[in-house]
């Protein structure tokens, strides 16, 4: 059917049937209930409400974690933006990024929290031989498990296992 003879049978613009064909615009209830008709099927014939299974997609959200490298919070930001973009459209993405994105908040507090509770230990003497070179080794270590979790995790789901990221809080549900 041309877009002139859909456009007509429809009701709507010529324009607007090639703005939807090329993915410019999604059609209002209006739309799709006129497009349906137009074509003779049910209007959920034209929406592809399936959630699809990509596990590349889902490997790619957790990779983009390893952003924490650069600057810890870009480990949080940019798995939450891939995550919000494709949220129940893809197969297991709500439960891996959550996990992942509460993963990555856990691991940012304890950057923070865990060179302030060192050096608070070592003001008050409650911990002896507390160096500078500590706090380094501290940072590497933490640097090194978020990198491992993140490795582990990405071969799991190319496996097609679910994820398991220690230790979490469960911020998002």
């Amino acid at each position: 059917m041309s877009q002139e003879t859909l456009a007509e049978e429809s009701g709507l613009s010529r324009r607007t049937i090639q703005r939807i064909e090329l993915g410019e615009s999604n059609p209002n209830g209006d739309s799709l209930k006129r497009l349906a008709d137009a074509l003779q099927v049910n209007s959920d014939e034209l929406i592809d409400w399936a959630i699809k299974e990509d596990a590349r997609y889902l490997t790619f959200l957790n990779l983009s974690a390893l952003s924490f490298i650069f600057f810890p919070l870009l480990g949080i930001l940019i798995p939450f933006i891939l995550w919000t973009t494709k949220k129940d459209k893809i197969k297991n993405i709500n439960s891996n990024a959550k996990a992942l994105i509460n993963f990555q908040i856990s691991w940012s507090i304890m950057l923070f929290f865990i060179p302030i509770v060192l050096f608070i230990s070592a003001r008050l003497e409650l911990i002896k031989g507390i160096t500078m070179s500590t706090f380094i080794v501290v940072i590497v270590v933490l640097y090194i498990y978020n990198f491992l979790s993140i490795t582990i995790n990405t071969v799991r789901i190319t496996s097609g296992k679910s994820v398991h990221y220690f230790p979490k809080i469960k911020l998002l549900r």
